[in-house]
């Protein structure tokens, strides 16, 4: 059985007649009604202007000289509506002067025809007319169906970063996700946040070879919906390590918070997985996590066959570094990203502040850590 819509013929071509002449409106009509096609009927111009609003003509043939708005003024009207502009409209006139055939030109006519009206002509301008709309309306589908596809193929490459909500956030606005796909020159606040396993590099050692990539699966599954949680970007995964940024590409006030939560998460969502490693294979594992803010540039960088979506500056850097000193279940906080974590971290009493050597700065740096149990 066809699916609804299968083979179904065409729908009529539709033209609405704008004249006050009853006689003449009724000849048009007629003529037309042989060639197949439906008709409406306007008698003045300010009905024409409601039919064409809500009966969405696929022509409109207008008189000239009419009460209420004449037709130069219904052909500006029409032209100058965005869900209108593509009708085609024809002028029918007795007026013969130029300046006559000038202003409807100016007011967007698409065609003329002089009165009296010939019904040879009338067909033959009219059928030419209907070529055209079907055509402009052919390539606005296919141009609507590119969108489409565009649209979706933003979408899937989102997936890879960013959780569905805040693909769909970022999809929605002017840009329409154009934000991601610009060269590396954008500087932006970020909060960064860095991840990865203690004690895998131990356990990869002793673990059969074609185990190793599931479990860092399995790994990366947990990781990447705690970020999603929390409306992290992910921007990168390198063996055991995985970036998450916050306040991009969307604003987000609160980023510091989401990254510690986010942080929280990783960790507590892991604990099971850990259990179950230590089960199989007699080692424990943690996550260290490494959180500093501060400005970055954000964009594409990478070859003309192949780019990716990443954070470049200095919070990046120190947020891998107070990764990589990170004790296991164990969240380092930068001390910037530490600025706005007062209300949030002031209780807690599980929370030491220490001062660390990192690589590339001059003198130790004041850290938070944050023991979280798994």
């Amino acid at each position: 059985m066809p699916e609804a819509g299968e083979g179904a013929a065409p729908a009529p071509f539709r033209v609405l007649i704008v004249d006050d002449d009853p006689d003449m409106a009724g000849f048009l009509q007629m003529w037309l009604k042989r060639e197949g096609m439906q008709t409406l009927i306007a008698q003045d111009g300010d009905s024409a202007l409601v039919k064409i609003m809500t009966e969405a003509p696929d022509l409109v043939l207008c008189d000239v000289m009419m009460p209420g708005p004449d037709g130069f003024e219904i052909c500006r009207r029409v032209k100058a509506d965005e869900s209108t502009a593509l009708i085609p409209v024809v002028l029918v006139t007795a007026l013969e002067d130029q300046d006559s055939r000038v202003r409807g030109i100016e007011a967007g006519a698409d065609d003329f025809l002089s009165k009296p009206v010939r019904r040879e002509e009338l067909i033959a301008r009219v059928k030419t007319l209907r070529r055209l709309h079907d055509t402009r309306k052919e390539l606005e589908a296919r141009r609507l169906a590119a969108e489409v596809q565009e649209k979706e193929a933003i979408r899937k490459t989102f997936s890879r970063y960013l959780s569905p909500q805040l693909a769909e956030r970022v999809l929605s606005d002017a840009a329409g996700g154009q934000s991601l796909f610009r060269n590396l020159s954008e500087r932006t606040a970020v909060v960064a946040l860095f991840a990865d396993l203690r004690g895998f590099t131990r356990l990869s050692e002793t673990v059969p070879v074609s185990r190793i990539v599931p479990m860092l699966n399995e790994f990366f599954t947990v990781l990447t919906a705690a970020a999603h949680e929390h409306e992290g970007t992910v921007f990168s995964m390198a063996g055991d390590s995985l970036l998450v940024g916050f306040n991009v590409p969307v604003p987000q006030p609160d980023a510091a918070e989401r990254a510690v939560a986010c942080g929280r998460a990783m960790i507590g969502r892991f604990g099971p997985v850990a259990a179950g490693w230590a089960a199989r294979y007699g080692f424990t594992l943690g996550i260290g996590i490494g959180i500093e803010a501060g400005e970055v540039v954000a964009g594409n960088v990478g070859a003309p066959s192949f780019v990716s979506y990443t954070i470049i500056g200095d919070a990046v850097n120190v947020a891998a570094r107070l990764m990589q000193n990170a004790k296991a279940n164990e969240i380092l906080i930068g001390p910037r990203a530490a600025l706005s974590l007062d209300r949030m971290l002031g209780r807690d009493t599980s929370l030491d502040r220490r001062e660390l050597a990192l690589k590339g700065k001059a003198g130790p740096v004041g850290v938070l850590a944050l023991k979280v149990a798994a």
